[in-house]
Order: structure tokens, then C-alpha cells, then sequence
């Protein structure tokens, strides 16, 4: 005979209150997801202020707010701060602060890069189980189905979600290229103003980027072709100019060390060796040239 011990009311009531397991973790998450939602929230009111400002001119104002939305916003949400970057590098473009925009649009690039890595992942990830799971499916398939309704044909497996889902996947993917044509069209702006070799190889870069993308608008794809006639020119004149005047520095270096024993850089000429490419140097004294 088994004695059971009844529960006293007061039994009852210590136990009520002693949390259930993962009561506390589950509790916490909520708490963590709701505190997210509402930095999003809060980031997004900043916004959209911001574009307000944006529209009315107001661009140091509209920036001081893209910032105040960037600081809220959770940093694992690549592309919401990614296109917050690039609403930042656009009204410093407006402004000619040049370094800044490159900057912020070069942030926003950085993002949807890592984003779509992600995405890259993710979806691999789902593939690859889809996969599996299709193929025990299939499996099970095989050991039941009878033979009478093997003659009329396979069974044919149909999943209500899929096309939400592909239709969800593919205007995530659609946001990302809209939002990096956006960038790259203002880096390579603001790097073209800001010019100099390394800036303008940069800005052509970026064009060459955007004139392989099917999303561009017409107007968006007439400044690219522009930009890539014109800036192959710009890039090399730039590079000439900055090699010129780094030999200079370097000769002005020379002669402060050669003073001393009454030698200056014209001693030397640097000869090229049309066969190889190569340079060698030679010395020219009062008693001649020597190799």
C-alpha cells in the first residue's frame, strides 16, 4: 500500500511561485526582443525625420538626425544601417564634404557586402536541408506506395509557402542591388571631386561596379558612361602630375645628402634598359660618365 503525502496549502503556494524551467531564460528573450523592436522603432521615427530634412535642404540638420537613428539602431541589421550610411553620404554630397561622403557610402557598401554573405549563407544552409528532407521523403515514398498507384505516376509534392518565401528572398535581394547602386553612384561622385590618382582609379572602379548592373535608372546610366570616357584621362594626367612631383621631393632629398661632398642629383642619370625595363644609374663627372 503506498502512503501519499498530501500538499499543504502553503506547500501549494511556494511551488506556484518557484519558476517553471527556462521560465527565467524565456522571459529574458522576451524582454531582449522587445527592447529591439523598439530601437528599430525609435531608429526609424529618426529617419524618417530625417528624410524630412533631406527633402527641405536642410542637410546638416537631416545629418545630425541619420545619426541619432544610426546610434539606436541594432548593429547586427546590416542593411537598415546601410542605408541610413548612404542617406548620410548623400547629404554630404550635397554638401561637398567630399571625404565624408566617400566614407559613409563606403560603410554602406561594407554592410551590404556582409549582408548578402549572410544571405549567401542562409541560403545554402536551407538548400541543403530542403534537400535532405526531400530526399527521406522520398525514401518514405518508396516504402509504402503500392504498386497499383506506382503505375499511375509519383506523387507530386507541393509546399503553399515556397513562392512566399522566394518572392520574400528575392525582394531582399532587389533591396540590396538598389541600395548599392545607390552608394556606389555616390562614392564614385565624391571620389571624382575629390580627385587625385588613387581617388579617380577608385571612382572608376566604382562605374565599372555600376555599369554591370541591370538596375540602374537611365539617367544613372548615362552619368556612368560619361564618367568611364572621361575619367581614364583624368587618372593618368593625376598619376603623371603626383609621380612628377614625388621625383622632386625625392631629388630635393638627394641633393641636401649629396651638399656635402659637392655633389648634387644632376651627377646622376637614371638610363633605361629598353631590352629588360629596367634602370640603371649613372654618374657624370667632371672627368666623365662612369656606369
Amino acid at each position: 500500500m503506498v502512503v501519499r503525502k498530501e500538499t499543504t496549502p502553503a506547500e501549494a503556494a511556494e511551488a506556484a511561485e518557484l519558476p517553471r524551467p527556462n521560465q527565467d531564460e524565456d522571459a529574458d528573450e522576451t524582454a531582449q526582443h522587445d527592447r529591439q523592436q523598439s530601437l528599430v522603432a525609435e531608429s526609424n521615427s529618426h529617419k524618417a525625420e530625417a528624410n524630412t530634412l533631406f527633402t527641405s535642404g536642410k542637410y546638416e540638420i537631416a545629418i545630425n538626425k541619420y545619426d541619432e537613428a544610426v546610434a539606436v539602431c541594432p548593429n547586427y541589421l546590416d542593411y537598415e544601417l546601410a542605408v541610413l550610411r548612404s542617406n548620410i553620404a548623400a547629404c554630404h554630397l550635397k554638401l561637398e564634404e567630399w571625404k565624408e561622403a566617400v566614407s559613409n557610402a563606403t560603410s554602406a557598401l561594407d554592410g551590404l557586402d556582409r549582408l548578402e554573405q549572410q544571405e549567401t549563407e542562409k541560403a545554402k544552409t536551407e538548400a541543403e536541408a530542403e534537400t535532405a528532407k526531400a530526399a527521406e521523403a522520398d525514401e518514405a515514398e518508396e516504402e509504402i506506395i503500392s504498386a497499383g498507384a506506382a503505375k499511375a505516376g509519383p506523387a507530386v509534392s507541393t509546399n503553399p509557402d515556397a513562392d512566399a518565401i522566394e518572392a520574400a528572398r528575392q525582394k531582399r535581394e532587389d533591396d540590396i542591388t538598389r541600395i548599392r547602386a545607390k552608394a556606389l553612384m555616390r562614392r564614385a561622385r565624391a571620389r571624382s571631386e575629390l580627385g587625385g590618382w588613387s581617388n579617380l582609379e577608385g571612382a572608376i572602379e566604382d562605374y565599372k561596379r555600376l555599369a554591370a548592373m541591370s538596375n540602374l535608372t537611365a539617367t544613372d546610366a548615362k552619368i556612368v558612361q560619361a564618367q568611364l570616357r572621361v575619367l581614364p584621362a583624368r587618372a593618368k594626367a593625376a598619376q603623371e602630375k603626383e609621380t612628377a612631383e614625388m621625383w622632386a621631393k625625392l631629388k630635393d632629398l638627394g641633393n641636401g645628402l649629396l651638399k656635402p661632398f659637392g655633389l648634387s642629383t644632376d651627377n646622376f642619370n637614371m638610363v633605361k634598359d629598353e631590352k629588360t625595363g629596367g634602370y640603371s644609374m649613372n654618374f657624370q663627372g667632371g672627368g666623365g660618365s662612369k656606369t
